[in-house]
């Protein structure tokens, strides 16, 4: 008699999805979760800053790095593309919140950081943006917090992995 064929995991998907349907669940949850946070958390700092989520993401990257990043750092760090950068970096230093220098060392980089009253309105966002963040998660325990802590990076882990399974191919 012959023995059944083990599936792999994306067989398995195909054709018997209802296997893993607490996956995919699970997957629209997180989704939906970081979809309701985020878009609580653009909301708020475009009404209460005048300032888009990304323009507050590349302030605080620039707040790690006191002596500047240039552009491609920037990029890298955000994950998103040089152009996106240049955009957002253009209308910064319009507001003068950071400001251009040219790399000492490459003639073809730009080092951007944040200007002193720029440090001064960010770190200013960002003390109301951790107690938003806050209050979001308020219905948690510091126990449950911390156990969601460690099945996110488990979870973390398992996507880097099929991402380089995936690179592989």
């Amino acid at each position: 008699m012959d023995q059944p064929v083990p599936l792999d995991a994306e067989t398995k998907v195909s054709e018997r999805p209802a296997d893993h349907e607490a996956e995919l669940r699970l997957w629209l949850r997180l989704l939906t979760c970081t979809t309701l946070i985020e878009g609580e958390v653009r909301s708020r700092l475009r009404d209460t800053f005048d300032v888009t989520l990304p323009r507050f993401d590349l302030m605080a990257q620039l707040d790690k790095a006191p002596s500047g990043m240039t552009l491609g750092e920037l990029s890298q760090r955000m994950m998103v593309s040089n152009g996106n950068v240049t955009g957002l970096v253009d209308r910064l230093v319009e507001q003068k919140v950071i400001e251009r220098r040219p790399s000492p060392t490459d003639g073809r980089a730009m080092f951007v950081n944040l200007t002193p009253e720029g440090r001064k309105i960010f770190r200013t966002m960002a003390r109301t943006h951790e107690s938003w963040i806050a209050e979001i998660f308020s219905g948690l325990t510091r126990g449950e917090i911390d156990q969601l802590m460690q099945l996110l990076a488990k979870t973390k882990a398992a996507a880097r992995r099929a991402k380089q399974g995936g690179d592989a191919r």
